[in-house]
């Protein structure tokens, strides 16, 4: 067999494991695991310049909102940082859930969120301090694998899941970074 033939052969091997494990993320994020938990962890996105949530982050909370009214959890760490647009995230979906009727005293802020693994670590130290001991982690669905196996990993459990209700093109993108992600986060921590 040719180099040539041989790279070949691997290339198209490796593309094949990558799509194997694109199709498993997808499967594994559109397939919420919707049981009562102690609080559910909204992780955080883009806030627009006039303040508002992004319609991704506003399909997070607006799914946040619908599981909370019915009856899923009675508590909610909302995690997100100061984005470049000056808005504190989870400030910003704390006044969006507050809105939609979730009672205030409820929906806990997370304003150190920046990554996956920092909201993670932040929800674990805050449930530990409350002796709450499942939680429901809320995102889009291909943030859905990552989010688990962060949350798993600061002993969280049992985590749960549910995804957001919005799709975008942006999410041709988004699900092979967060598929590499994955990979990255279960090598790393």
């Amino acid at each position: 067999m040719s180099y040539f033939h041989s790279l070949v052969v691997a290339l198209i091997t490796v593309a094949g494991v990558f799509t194997i494990a694109i199709v498993a993320l997808i499967i594994d994020g559109l397939t919420d695991d919707l049981h009562p938990a102690d609080v559910a962890i909204v992780l955080g996105n883009k806030v627009e310049r006039n303040g508002q949530p992004s319609e991704r982050l506003r399909a997070r909370l607006d799914r946040a909102v619908a599981l909370y009214n019915r009856g899923f959890f009675p508590n909610v760490i909302v995690s997100g940082g100061l984005g470049k647009e000056g808005f504190d995230e989870a400030v910003v979906m704390k006044a969006y859930m507050v809105g939609q009727g979730v009672p205030e005293g409820t929906v806990l802020v997370d304003s150190e969120g920046w990554t996956t693994s920092d909201t993670a670590k932040n929800a674990a130290r805050v449930m530990a301090d409350r002796k709450w001991q499942s939680a429901m982690v809320i995102s889009q669905y291909f943030h859905i694998s990552r989010s688990r196996l962060a949350f798993e990993r600061q002993g969280i459990s049992p985590v749960y899941t549910a995804h957001a209700h919005y799709f975008a093109w942006g999410d041709l993108y988004s699900t092979p970074r967060d598929t590499v992600a994955y990979l990255v986060y279960y090598l790393r921590e």
